[in-house]
């Protein structure tokens, strides 16, 4: 798995680009719209404007003085007579600004025939002119490949009024907006990512600094962590300490063990010593006596692993269903043979079907212990009985079939 550190600069950066994105665009629909309504709202505070200098009783010279207002350098506005003919030619326009190229109006009679045309909306070329107006209110017009936004209205003697922005001169304006919005979010960018960069160093530090307590210490500092660390790692530094305490706990056992082996084993195998090197000057005694010590350093050493069996089942122990019957019979199956080298009979009288809930191997422990004991302390050429009930009969042989069939040898054998 990748870095903390790495995935969230990435994942940072790249839901930063995309919510600068997002933004941008929604910005940009939402200016646009706005826009346009305040560009419609502007078309018709100017239509009316000029409705209001246009009426019925309006002279030649007023149209004249109007188309004179209205021509730019190299386009001329025109004004018709009823016959159609061009009446009024006008020099010398001056253009006070770039964007008036991007304006203009029409007047047009009841029947659609143009009266008054501004500039760039009529080509002496061809004689075409700007379509003429039908419906009141604001509609794109395509004219000589530019889209026009235009507002018409009805004015006096009939008569219509268009007046229009070029399609371009709106998207240029959308398009600086756009642009005024991303250039500054784009320059503070990289601000942003360094910025983000070290609020992410500075939020992973605690980790940084508990994976260095940890990988400081050696295999004896058990000592638990201290580190302040926040609120969502508190969780981690419990667990930590939880398993330093546990592992604490397991090598302090191993120590007690191997300090308790040392100490039993020590005196048995001393005592060897000293028969074994009786004997090896002829003293004949001394060899029962070795090996009556090796017996002891046997039960010793079995005792020790009984133990060391016994903390490792703690460790993990878990209540299970134990069938009482089959643990008695394999457990004296395996002492027979300490049963018949004393000449002894051990006698299973019932076996009775009997289960219970505990730890295998410390009731295993248990029975041993009581039959091993029974044993031992049993004078040789005795009798011991495991009392599961009343015994059927004082005879000898084996009372449970069971145990027949486990060892039918041993099992009538005093």
């Amino acid at each position: 798995m990748t870095s903390i550190r790495r995935y969230l600069n990435w994942a940072l950066a790249t839901l930063l680009l995309v919510v600068m994105s997002l933004a941008v665009t929604a910005a940009y629909f939402v200016t646009r719209h706005e826009m346009e309504e305040i560009f419609d709202a502007q078309l018709s505070l100017q239509g009316r404007i000029v409705a209001g200098l246009v009426t019925e009783r309006s002279t030649a010279d007023e149209y004249a003085r109007i188309a004179a207002q209205l021509s730019q350098p190299g386009h001329f506005a025109r004004w018709y007579g009823s016959t159609g003919n061009l009446l009024t030619d006008l020099a010398a326009p001056v253009l006070y600004d770039h964007e008036e190229k991007m304006i203009s109006l029409g007047v047009w009679s009841d029947s659609g025939r143009p009266i008054l045309m501004g500039a760039r909306w009529h080509d002496d070329a061809d004689g075409t002119s700007f379509p003429a107006p039908h419906h009141e209110g604001h509609r794109w017009v395509s004219y000589q490949d530019h889209r026009w936004r235009t507002f018409s209205m009805p004015i006096a003697g009939g008569r219509w009024l268009s007046i229009g922005l070029r399609d371009a001169f709106q998207s240029e304006l959308f398009n600086k907006v756009a642009l005024g919005n991303f250039v500054p979010l784009l320059l503070t960018l990289p601000i942003l990512l360094w910025l983000m960069a070290r609020l992410i160093r500075r939020g992973l530090a605690p980790i940084e600094e508990l994976s260095r307590q940890v990988e400081a210490r050696d295999e004896k500092d058990l000592r638990p962590i201290r580190v302040a660390v926040p609120q969502e790692l508190q969780a981690l530094r419990g667990a930590l300490n939880d398993f330093i305490e546990r592992l604490g706990q397991t090598l302090e056992r191993e120590r007690r063990f191997t300090a308790d082996a040392a100490h039993e084993l020590r005196t048995p195998l001393a005592a060897l010593k000293i028969h074994l090197d009786n004997a090896r000057f002829g003293e004949p005694s001394a060899l029962d006596k070795a090996y009556n010590g090796i017996e002891r350093l046997q039960r010793v050493v079995e005792q020790l692993l009984l133990l060391a069996r016994l903390e490792l089942d703690d460790q993990g122990a878990v209540a299970e269903k134990v069938e009482l019957s089959s643990l008695v019979l394999d457990l004296a199956a395996e002492l027979w043979p300490l049963a018949e080298s004393q000449q002894q009979t051990l006698e299973i009288t019932e076996n009775p079907a009997l289960s219970l809930e505990g730890n295998a191997t410390e009731l295993g422990i248990l029975i041993r212990n009581l039959l091993d004991n029974a044993l031992r302390y049993t004078p040789a050429g005795g009798e011991s009985r495991w009392p599961w009930a009343r015994p059927q009969s004082t005879g000898r042989g084996c009372r449970s079939a069971t145990a027949a069939r486990e060892f039918p040898r041993r099992c009538s054998r005093r």
